[in-house]
């Protein structure tokens, strides 16, 4: 039974690795912003331990970065751009796409964003 039991948790490491890995890459944004404007651009995602990454956004003319982390089908991030952080809470699609909600601390609203993997 420990066997058994100890093989399922190696299973499980094995299972959030291989989920970090496949968030890693290159993605074309789509998103509208609080007043419901919309913006596009791109973002990159790299992977940088088991349980976390990286993401760089190029949007809208601007540049942001952050530090970002997923959990079976949700992935967050906490990013700064400019003076300003925020938050984003995406869900993982089936097919990669990343679909969420952004905010900026002590702004009301919140904003949608798209990432879809580039092929």
């Amino acid at each position: 039974m420990r066997t058994f039991m100890l093989s399922l948790a190696m299973l499980g490491v094995a299972s959030i690795h291989a989920a970090a890995q496949s968030i890693g890459g290159t993605y074309t944004v789509a998103g509208t912003n609080f007043d419901g404007s919309k913006y596009d651009g791109e973002a990159t995602i790299t992977v940088t331990s088991e349980t976390t990454c990286t993401i760089h956004w190029e949007t809208g003319g601007s540049s942001s970065d952050g530090i970002c982390m997923r959990n079976d089908n949700a992935f967050s991030a906490g990013y700064v751009m400019g003076k300003e952080i925020g938050l984003v809470v995406y869900k993982v699609e089936e097919d990669g796409t990343l679909s969420g909600l952004w905010t900026i601390a002590g702004k009301d609203g919140s904003g949608t964003e798209t990432l879809t993997p580039k092929k």
